[in-house]
């Protein structure tokens, strides 16, 4: 650990990236008054952040926006501008390879970008996950780029260095995501103690939870174990539910009941695992070390292989009635959110569609939000259970809550334990 938090010193934020994380970030710091510039690509976000509107589903971060745009808090740019402080919060997807190597060309870009833009004095946070590394790539990417600034290296002294850098991942969860930027635990990690020092005297400004200070590399990993410990335990929960199946046993009751046990807390199984974290992130511990992390990658197989299972479900449900109509309920990746990212439902319900063409309609409460449905027939939730003789509940949304069990006339496939 290093040491404590130093006095604020930085007032003008720059946010690079303004989606599921950048923007609700942009706001809590414009909220604890910062003046703050969003950084995006997309014009339409732009323009709709502009307008004090969000293009993402999140609670309370449409009215928090609006506030800070009116007062002047936080404006929208495509261009980089000067400021005190950078935070990325850029994507990173992995590849289709074999251990699905992480894809670092956002988190590059934006630093090669910013890198023009850089003074002494400033202070630039990478928050992307990222695999162990990826901070200190970013820092020659700066150092390449310029040369008239002294960043942190090895045999360079801390009182030389010109611009701090540090990692801090956000620990969010989509639906609750501005309260828990206003009151998690975060770790900061600099790539020196004072770029850690000052990153958490920033942090400190919007959130109440705990600040952990560590190096950089050090945080990277430990954004990769937290959503790796979840997949494995989700994993457990998903193989469950498959082996159960083949025991005629109803999974939801073993569970419920094996949860009484004072030191078992099994989680509840769905149809697999979506979202850009926790489908994501257990590849980056892949990919750096796959001979090593068996358990990971295996739990990865797992989870990846759940929705390939319940389409084989349906697949047997209707097995010789070639007339038979399937409603699939639910297509975000979690419930209550307007997330398609990852999403098990999603690929669900395309591969359904695709193999029996015209006998498919999906209903979700954020369907309006998906921006390519492709071949989907979408329809709303009534008329799309009206004509099913196959439901199956993939996400189960509040606005489902008010939903009748499909009677005994109809197949039920509930993959999320929606009716148990």
């Amino acid at each position: 650990m290093f040491g404590a938090e130093e006095a604020p010193q930085d007032s003008r934020i720059s946010v690079v990236g303004l989606g599921y994380i950048g923007l609700p970030t942009a706001v809590s710091l414009a909220e604890a008054g910062f003046q703050v510039t969003g950084v995006d690509v997309d014009p339409r976000v732009i323009e709709a952040v502009n307008g004090g509107r969000a293009h993402i589903v999140e609670p309370g971060l449409e009215e928090a926006l609006e506030v800070v745009v009116r007062k002047g808090g936080l404006k929208a740019t495509r261009q980089h501008v000067g400021a005190d402080a950078f935070l990325i919060a850029v994507p990173t997807p992995v590849g289709h390879d074999q251990y699905r190597t992480p894809d670092l060309t956002y988190v590059m870009a934006a630093a090669d970008a910013l890198a023009s833009v850089l003074e002494r004095g400033n202070l630039v946070i990478l928050e992307s996950t990222s695999p162990v590394g990826a901070t200190r790539e970013m820092i020659e990417r700066f150092r390449a780029a310029r040369p008239d600034l002294t960043f942190p290296g090895a045999g360079v002294a801390e009182a030389d260095i010109d611009v701090d850098i540090a990692y801090s991942p956000e620990r969010v969860i989509p639906g609750r995501t501005m309260e828990e930027l206003r009151t998690n635990d975060r770790v900061v990690g600099g790539a020196t103690p004072r770029a850690a020092r000052r990153a958490a005297a920033l942090y400190r400004r919007v959130t109440s939870g705990e600040l952990l200070i560590t190096d950089d590399r050090t945080a990277e990993f430990v954004k990769l174990t937290e959503n790796a410990f979840r997949d494995v335990n989700i994993a457990f929960a998903n193989e469950l539910s498959m082996v159960c199946n083949d025991l005629d046993l109803n999974v939801w009751e073993v569970i419920k009941l094996a949860n009484f046990h004072p030191r078992v807390n099994i989680l509840q199984p769905g149809p697999g695992v979506g979202g850009h974290c926790i489908a994501v992130d257990p590849w980056f511990i892949v990919a750096q070390a796959p001979e090593r992390a068996r358990l990971i990658r295996t739990a990865r197989e797992v989870n990846d292989s759940k929705p390939h299972w319940v389409i084989e479900q349906v697949e047997r449900a209707i097995a010789g009635k070639d007339q038979a109509r399937v409603a699939c309920l639910g297509l975000t990746f979690k419930a209550n959110v307007d997330d398609f990212r990852e999403s098990p439902s999603l690929e669900i319900a395309q591969e359904l569609t695709r193999r029996f063409p015209g006998r498919v309609v999906c209903a979700d409460p954020y369907q309006d939000m998906l921006r390519n449905p492709g071949e989907l027939v979408l329809s709303d939730v009534a008329s799309a259970c009206a004509e099913a003789d196959v439901v199956v509940m993939l996400v189960g949304h509040e606005q489902f809550r008010g939903l009748q069990r499909p009677d005994g006339s109809r197949v039920l496939i509930d993959a999320c334990g929606f009716w148990q």
